[in-house]
């Protein structure tokens, strides 16, 4: 029996405008775990597509031994269908019922899956979901649609399954179910994931980076460390190489001198006839030859280590880290921001809001009445306006602000240069979050309370990176709703809320 995996050979693919996503592309996932990363934009669910057979490619092929199920990370909620269709098993329950109901005919559509609705209820039940298996699949919630799709995958058991974003809209209790099935998953599994600690139940990790895929074994804080490693070495590299460039330009200039000295002293010889005429012409001819061939060397050798600085450039990766301190932000300790159902909030404290889908995280964040100045940051990030340039959009956030002012706040946040003319509906997905955020953090009056509803949802890994790199410089109040623990724990949260049985305080929660 052939061991299941999935090829990709001289992979290429373009969107019909001619935007160019992979181009060349050669990787094998095999047996095992796989988590496949990469900046917003870079083309991740792309390449799942790719692989699912949902896209053709522009060149190359894509070769799968085994059958193939596919989790798209926006899971179809047409109102119609039902969650026997989700499921994908409509045809052989239809067949079955039309045997119980003595059609013969139908007997071979039903093929061995005799109990496929004992199944379906079976993984349903499992996953803490409703088993009712002609239920309208747009009464589901989003957490429920991707449980859903996840139950359907289970069901078939695929030897190959690709996961785009699983755990996004996942409460707490989903994720630990998702994370225990992947943890069991016995044969090739590529998730897509910004999902911390789903990414440390993987074998292996695939980055996709400038259109290509580079694998690395182990889980993800293995890659994280090996990456940190590689690019201390190629930082060091780098300044060797700057090092032996400056050298080789001070030491072509030390010869051009020496040179040009020979030359002229051979000239003066010459001119002042100091010697026979056929001695002179001969060595100002020699000084001449030996002086193009020492220019020649040296312009060689200035050009290899010109060669040798752009090569170890190009291993080092843009640090495009967030550094701001936001002194404006700060609540001095003691001070009373705000009280809800009898909980109240003093000073710079971190709060962490827990609870299941449904339990009102959202609304919890909508209803609270500050003491004090405060912004919201909604889960679908939409506070810009596209139509208006990335300076426009942050002025409005902060009106009083001259724009010499305003450019130097985005240049805090590693936005510079023409993207700050730029309309935002220009922006790529990494541009976009990091104007997000300053437009947020360079309010003014500014803000001494940050609401924030699921932040992490639907941001990479390097975006989640650079959101807490930006909450290090916030002074004041944050109260997070979230599922997403490793963020909640590396923001510093000091207190946690839970909803579930109406709001209390709970203690720091597990990492579990």
């Amino acid at each position: 029996m052939s061991t299941p995996a999935v090829v990709c050979s001289d992979l290429s693919f373009s969107w019909p405008d001619g935007t160019p996503v992979l181009r060349d592309l050669d990787v094998a996932f095999t047996a095992g775990r796989t988590g496949l990363v990469g900046a917003n934009g870079s083309g991740k669910s792309t390449l799942l597509r790719l692989l699912a057979g949902r896209l053709t490619p522009t060149a190359g092929t894509v070769t799968a031994t085994g059958t193939v199920g596919h989790l798209p990370q926006d899971v179809p909620l047409a109102t119609g269908r039902t969650v026997a269709e989700l499921l994908g098993i409509a045809d052989q329950r239809a067949a079955l019922h039309a045997v119980e109901r003595g059609d013969a005919a139908a007997v071979a559509a039903v093929g061995d899956r005799w109990d496929v609705e004992e199944r379906a209820v079976a993984e349903l039940s499992r996953l803490g979901l409703p088993t009712d298996l002609d239920r309208v699949v747009g009464t589901l919630s989003g957490g429920e649609a991707v449980l859903t799709g996840l139950a359907g995958l289970l069901l078939h058991r695929p030897t190959i399954a690709l996961l785009d974003e699983p755990t996004n809209n996942l409460d707490r209790r989903s994720r630990q179910l998702l994370h225990a099935a992947v943890a069991a998953w016995p044969g090739v599994l590529v998730v897509v994931s910004h999902d911390r600690e789903l990414l440390e139940l993987v074998d292996g990790i695939a980055e996709l980076r400038d259109g290509a895929v580079r694998l690395f074994g182990g889980t993800l804080s293995e890659y994280e460390a090996h990456l940190a490693a590689e690019q201390e070495t190629a930082r060091r590299l780098a300044r060797v190489a700057e090092a032996d460039l400056r050298r080789e330009q001070r030491q072509l200039m030390e010869a051009r001198t020496k040179l040009a000295r020979r030359v002229r002293y051979a000239n003066t010889d010459h001119a002042n006839k100091r010697r026979p005429k056929v001695i002179m012409n001969a060595r100002r001819r020699e000084a001449q030859v030996s002086a193009g061939k020492h220019r020649i060397m040296h312009e060689q050798r200035l050009a290899g280590a010109r060669r040798e600085l752009r090569a170890a450039e190009a291993s080092v990766r843009d640090d495009d880290r967030i550094r701001v301190d936001l002194p404006g932000t700060a609540v001095p300790p003691g001070r009373t921001v705000l009280e809800v159902g009898g909980l109240t909030v003093r000073g710079p404290e971190r709060i962490g809001v827990l609870g299941a889908n449904g339990s009102g995280k959202t609304t919890l964040l909508r209803r609270l009445a500050p003491a004090v100045q405060h912004a919201h940051l909604p889960q679908r990030l939409d506070v810009l306006d596209d139509a208006m340039s990335v300076l426009e959009n942050v002025r409005a956030a902060a009106p009083s602000a001259a724009p010499q002012r305003v450019r130097a706040g985005l240049a805090r946040f590693r936005v510079q240069g023409d993207t700050v003319d730029q309309r935002a509906g220009a922006l790529s997905g990494g541009e976009r979050f990091r104007v997000v955020l300053a437009r947020l953090l360079l309010a003014e009056p500014p803000p001494q309370l940050l609401l924030l509803d699921e932040p992490t949802n639907n941001l990479d890994l390097d975006s989640v990176d650079r959101l807490t790199e930006a909450l290090a410089g916030f002074r004041g109040t944050l109260v997070v709703a979230s599922h997403d623990l490793p963020f909640l724990r590396g923001i510093g949260c000091t207190r946690w809320w839970s909803l579930d049985g109406g709001l209390h305080e709970v203690a720091r929660p597990g990492s579990g």
